[in-house]
């Protein structure tokens, strides 16, 4: 019998990230700072509306493109942050998490043999996706000397006569690293000057520590080439609502409309409106968590260098990526004994690239108490590591 599966398919690596938190989840003991989840519970408002809309009977299907007046307060979201405008009918569409987003972009964009260029490491799914989309995707190793960030260089001497799109994931997971405007603008000349488009992944947007975060919508003639993706999972601590948006030229979104359509139908009647309430009146809770997880990540920043453990300061998302290469062992070396010997679980930099090597990612989306424990734990195998050096 001929095989079943489709070559593309069956090629993909599996997430890295799934191999530790699948250990870790039977680890009744393990303190797991795999996870890029908040650990905060949706705020009450956000849920209430969502409960609200439950017992008004709003179980129904929205349009396609998602809630008109969800897409109006993106929209209006978008014009207050940002300084640019997005038509909610046209140029506006929810779906289920920015991953969808990411995938149907992607679909929407390349054709087949298409280059997508991914700066790495970064999140697991733009290469897969791109994969899927019949693009071939062409990494750009980010470096530590740059606190991993993409400079106008390493774009341009990446591109090809065959590249359509570069994927701009800042801030970034796993680093941390973030893009200020002088860096954005450097990129935008060179995407300018060489005719390709962006995607620009900006789940984290809200969770920066250093001054605003600019987006490259904003920057002259960058609206037009850019798909901008952002969702509600991270900043307002809504995963399990499974709800992101894409904003897009209309040209680009008329076909991102199409597959979604066929694909999903419509993002979750429940979170859509749940969503509408969060982008109201979320901005105090936004602030809340902004500024607990900038005390986290000060702290972690503070415990490495007592520890000795080299790390750039990140100033985005969620998530610091110290280096261990003095130890001697690959990142996953490194993490399954932390996991063994101490009962920590952390994800291996390799999960997010190749280049991820010699580095962990560790989320402090988790309590300080959480923190602290864990980073005594850490202390005390580097420690150990060290000692068994001499």
């Amino acid at each position: 019998m001929r095989s079943p599966l489709a070559d593309k398919a069956v090629a993909i690596k599996p997430s890295g990230i799934r191999k530790f938190f699948d250990i870790v989840s039977e680890m009744k003991d393990a303190i797991s700072l795999g996870v890029g989840e908040p650990d905060f519970d949706t705020p009450w408002h956000i849920r209430d509306e969502g409960i609200y809309s439950l017992e008004k009977g709003r179980t129904f299907y929205t349009s396609n493109a998602g809630l008109k007046e969800l897409r109006e307060e993106i929209s209006g979201y978008i014009k207050r942050t940002q300084d640019i405008s997005y038509d909610p009918v046209h140029e506006v569409l929810i779906t289920v998490g920015g991953s969808e987003a990411i995938d149907i972009a992607l679909r929407a964009m390349l054709n087949p043999g298409e280059e997508v260029l991914i700066p790495q490491p970064s999140y697991v799914s733009y290469e897969p996706c791109a994969i899927l989309a019949d693009g071939r995707p062409v990494i750009i190793e980010l470096k530590a000397e740059n606190e991993f960030r993409l400079t106008a260089e390493e774009l341009r001497s990446a591109i090809t006569d065959r590249t359509k799109v570069l994927i701009l994931p800042f801030p970034n997971n796993p680093t941390g690293a973030i893009m200020e405007k002088q860096d954005l603008e450097a990129i935008a000349e060179v995407i300018r000057e060489k005719d390709i488009f962006v995607i620009s992944d900006e789940i984290y947007a809200e969770l920066t520590y250093k001054g605003k975060h600019v987006s490259i919508i904003s920057l002259p003639g960058m609206k037009e080439r850019t798909v901008l993706i952002n969702g509600f999972s991270k900043a307002y601590a809504m995963t399990g609502w499974r709800l992101g948006y894409a904003c897009a030229p209309a040209q680009i979104m008329e076909q991102m409309l199409k597959i979604h359509q066929f694909a999903i139908m419509c993002g979750p009647t429940t979170s859509q409106y749940a969503a509408v309430e969060a982008l109201r009146n979320g901005d105090d809770d936004v602030a809340m968590m902004r500024e607990s997880y900038n005390q986290r990540r000060r702290f972690l920043m503070h415990a490495f260098k007592e520890m000795g453990l080299e790390c750039f300061e990140p100033y985005g998302a969620f998530y610091v990526f110290p280096c261990i290469r003095e130890f001697g062992m690959t990142s996953e070396e490194f993490a399954e004994r932390l996991l063994a010997e101490e009962k920590v679980a952390v994800v291996p930099g390799t999960a997010f690239g190749d280049c991820g090597e010699g580095f962990l990612r560790i989320s402090y989306a988790y309590s300080l108490e959480n923190l602290k424990l864990a980073l005594g734990k850490i202390n005390a195998f580097i420690t150990r590591l060290r000692s068994e050096k001499k």
